[in-house]
């Protein structure tokens, strides 16, 4: 049990990191195409606990982490104002799009950093575990830096991807919405008050249920697979592999 309580600890510190990164890109987009709401509301800082969700940030992602199931999680939502935007449709889309963004350009930084960490000479077909591995023979500080990064890019890669597939309430649903004509966009938004009974059932509930369901690696499990292996072999381009 302390074994897996740990685990789950690796997992909820670098997904706190994303996710707090990923909501305040969305107010600070906000604020460059003219609503300055989340700035208002004080929700551009990057202290934490300003973002931190009990349930979505924490107990669901340990909960997750300790079962073996995918680990997802979200945090308060940055509060953006339509209205105050300048172009409402189209700026909506690119405060959406600045989340999942943030979180690709968070990897890429993770990626630079963990090659600093990497010996050299490793080989450029290294997948996760191997880096694990590579980065646990490290002295006790690198190697906790090293599963941090490597989880942190993981994690980053995921919830970009995770967050542009095209259902309510994610990021990509806005962007969807939209793309869509006016009548068909009022008529998808309307799908957002189900949209966290959908995400359940969709992820946790019917994969249970359902031998061999899982929606989410059919959707973007090669994508989010390529996206990570591009951002090691950065990392080992670093290390100077």
């Amino acid at each position: 049990m302390t074994d897996k309580i740990i685990e789950a600890a690796f997992w909820i510190v670098p997904l706190v990191f994303a996710i707090v990164f990923h909501e305040v890109a969305h107010g600070l987009m906000a604020r460059a195409l003219g609503d300055k709401t989340a700035q208002e509301m004080k929700r551009l800082s990057l202290n934490p606990l300003r973002h931190v969700d009990l349930i979505g940030t924490v107990a669901l992602p340990g909960f997750l982490a300790l079962a073996g199931l995918p680990v997802f999680g979200w945090a308060k939502p940055v509060p953006v104002n339509g209205r105050r935007l300048r172009n409402p449709r189209r700026d909506m889309m690119l405060v959406a799009a600045a989340g999942p963004g943030s979180n690709l350009i968070m990897a890429g930084l993770a990626a630079s950093c963990l090659g600093l960490v990497l010996p050299s000479g490793m080989p450029q077909n290294i997948g996760t575990q191997g880096l694990l591995d590579a980065v646990q023979t490290l002295g006790p500080a690198s190697a906790i830096a090293g599963i941090l990064l490597v989880l942190f890019i993981r994690i980053n890669v995921f919830l970009a991807l995770f967050n542009l597939l095209p259902i309510p309430p994610f990021d990509g649903s806005h962007i969807l919405e939209g793309l869509l004509p006016d009548s068909a966009a009022r008529s998808y938004a309307n799908l957002r008050k189900y949209g966290f009974l959908l995400v359940l059932v969709l992820i946790v509930v019917l994969p249970q249920l359902v031998p061999g369901f899982d929606p989410i690696g059919i959707l973007i499990g090669h994508p989010v697979d390529w996206a990570i292996g591009q951002y090691y072999h950065l990392a080992l381009t670093v290390a100077g592999t």
